[in-house]
């Protein structure tokens, strides 16, 4: 029984649950950022550049030309699909970018918080309950 209590208060300490939550939206924001480049910044890059899709970029390592990617997977040829590396590259710079952003964000408001003026320290208890003490004996 003692090592399932232990591993139950393992798992409900706030650092795992922390963690557990910081993958799941991380998941959810890899989702995100691969959608937005692969829907949104790939075609714009794409436009520029000619109209390549990068995902279709690759070398045929039998030496043989292929017309797409797709034909030549098909003729079971070795390739090597830099342009996927790119795309890649492309996911890891914007992930990178949108990381600095909310981390920047969040120490600016941490920096807010810090900066804050503290309330003015009032008497403690202890000078409060010596002031009544001595109140009480004053009076008698």
């Amino acid at each position: 029984m003692g090592f399932f209590k232990d591993f139950k208060s393992f798992l409900l300490k706030g650092d795992i649950v922390n963690l557990a939550t910081a993958v799941v939206i991380g998941g959810a924001f890899n989702k995100i950022v691969g959608s937005a480049v692969a829907d949104i910044i790939m075609p714009i890059v794409g436009v520029i550049t000619g109209g390549t899709d990068f995902t279709q970029k690759f070398i045929a390592l039998d030496g043989n030309s292929y017309e797409s990617l797709k034909v030549a997977k098909e003729a079971g040829a070795a390739v090597i699909t830099y342009g996927n590396l790119i795309q890649a590259t492309i996911n890891f710079i914007i992930v990178g970018l949108f990381i600095f952003l909310v981390l920047k964000a969040y120490e600016k408001t941490k920096k807010k918080e810090e900066q804050a003026p503290k309330p003015p320290a009032g008497p403690t208890q202890e000078e409060l309950l010596t002031e009544i003490r001595d109140l009480l004996k004053n009076k008698q």
